[in-house]
């Protein structure tokens, strides 16, 4: 069996592997677009066109709904992929969503298109529940099964066992794909648990570097930004993903509001600038069975973590124009967060343009932001007193901006370690796997230290090694016209 990667081998978007069972047969887990520099900067029907082979491919497996991990999926479908989507029952829930979004922007807003197109990506999901194993393929060659584990990224987030059998040699692998692994103590969601046994483990890598502040000192650091933006009478910007960080945001925000004793906290607006995110918010108070204990606490309590007093929806464009300006002109304080989380598009761009040039406002990053990217130059420059190019301008920054590590929605360096540490049986092999090269190379070191130091013989491995050529037959179609 070979494991390739036709995406998220070298970068931390794109993700898209590859289990090739036998010659004709295959399984596929992800398929995210590109984003920053791993983006060949091509245009976008042509960046993401499919160009490997999908025939032999038994059924695509989503780890979870980001859209670096489903956004190819239109592109791959179009190239003529058959088979079924499995995902967890929270994502086939909220895999509709993105999609219709990522429609909307890469390909085209008919309406009667998009529709025909959902209604085809509905039929083949298969909603798969947690724990339970799936028999993708059983017959005289080969038995293929796959099953799901709670991966504490964002609601919905798994990462998948594969048991593959080969009948006529007697070969059996457990191969795991991690998918993105959530940090412990995240809001909402329960901390992902270590598979018993791997043979083969598939391992994200994205903080494989570094560490993670503390619950505690990250909320303390997230309210301490909102004070000081309070006190110099501007706006706090969060450039967030509109599903899962969104989300775990509101639900500390109603916590910070809840125990304020200063009136001006108690009246400060939140407001949610993006139509996708809050469709994304109802859906996921609808998914309350799949929250944590500590937020169904919350809500025995009375409360309402993800639809509070304070909190402001900003739905359409006219709305969204008076928003920006009203918070420019008028210094109001309020925390507005919007998409997209990189500040390569969206909302936010809008916000940014029109405050990064006001020491009043305020910026702050609560996740990733990849090389190449507006929100990562944000963060490098901004406090140098730097310039960003959005939308075409250069705009200087004098904005405050700030970072705050510890509501990554991925698991650090001490979390990767444990979920290898912590199996039962650990794996012979380790392919790391959506991280940029220090991380990887970082996070390589410390398991085999840790292996050297545990007695097991273990190999690990760079995705960037073992990247799929792209297929002869380029069977993509750039057309939105396919799509129907």
């Amino acid at each position: 069996m070979n494991l390739l990667h036709h995406g998220g081998g070298a970068g931390v978007t794109g993700s898209c592997h590859r289990l090739q069972v036998a010659p004709d047969r295959a399984l596929l887990v992800d398929c995210g677009i590109f984003q920053g520099q791993d983006a060949e900067h091509l245009d976008g029907l042509e960046q993401h066109k499919v160009r490997f082979p999908v025939d032999d491919v038994l059924a695509l497996v989503v780890t979870h709904v980001h859209i670096d991990h489903i956004g190819r999926l239109p592109y791959l479908l179009a190239a003529g992929y058959q088979g079924p989507i499995l995902c967890s029952v929270p994502s086939a829930r909220l895999l509709p969503l993105v999609i219709e979004d990522a429609l909307k922007i890469g390909f085209t807003r008919d309406r009667h298109l998009i529709e025909r197109f959902l209604a085809e990506v509905q039929g083949r999901l298969v909603a798969l529940d947690y724990q339970a194993w799936r028999t993708v393929l059983d017959d005289e060659r080969h038995r293929v099964r796959v099953k799901l584990q709670r991966a504490g990224h964002i609601l919905g987030s798994a990462y998948v066992e594969v048991d593959t059998y080969d009948k006529a040699s007697g070969e059996r692998q457990r191969t795991v794909f991690s998918g993105d692994l959530g940090a412990p103590y995240a809001p909402l969601l329960p901390a992902p648990k270590a598979p018993y046994r791997a043979d083969v483990l598939l391992l994200e890598s994205t903080y494989g570097d570094r560490l993670h502040e503390d619950r505690r000192h990250r909320r303390g650091r997230l309210q301490a930004a909102i004070d000081r933006a309070l006190e110099n009478g501007g706006t706090v910007v969060i450039p967030a993903f509109s599903v899962g960080r969104t989300q775990e945001l509101l639900y500390e925000l109603e916590g910070l509001i809840h125990n304020a004793r200063s009136e001006r906290w108690r009246e400060l607006e939140i407001i949610v600038d993006s139509p996708l995110a809050a469709r994304f918010t109802e859906v996921y108070r609808e998914l309350k069975p799949w929250w944590d204990a500590e937020a169904h606490k919350t809500l025995r309590s009375g409360r309402h973590p993800l639809s509070f007093e304070n909190l402001y929806t900003v739905d359409s464009h006219q709305e969204h124009e008076q928003t920006v300006a009203y918070l420019a002109e008028t210094g109001r304080p309020a925390v507005v967060i919007a998409a997209s989380g990189m500040v390569s598009g969206g909302r936010v761009v809008n916000y940014l343009k029109r405050m990064l040039g006001d020491e009043r406002h305020c910026v702050l990053f609560t996740g990733y932001q990849a090389h190449g990217t507006p929100g990562r130059d944000i963060q490098r420059f901004g406090p140098k007193g730097g310039w960003v190019m959005l939308d075409g301008q250069r705009i200087d920054i004098r904005a405050r901006v700030e970072t705050v590590s510890g509501y990554s929605a991925h698991a650090d360096q001490h979390d990767l370690l444990n979920f290898v540490r912590r199996m039962r049986h650990p794996p012979r092999e380790v392919r790391l796997v959506h991280g940029d090269p220090h991380a990887q190379a970082a996070l390589k070191a410390k398991l085999l230290e840790w292996a050297e130091g545990a007695g097991h013989e273990i190999s690990v491995t760079l995705g960037s090694d073992y990247l799929a050529p792209s297929a002869g037959k380029d069977a993509a179609v750039n057309d939105a016209q396919a799509l129907a």
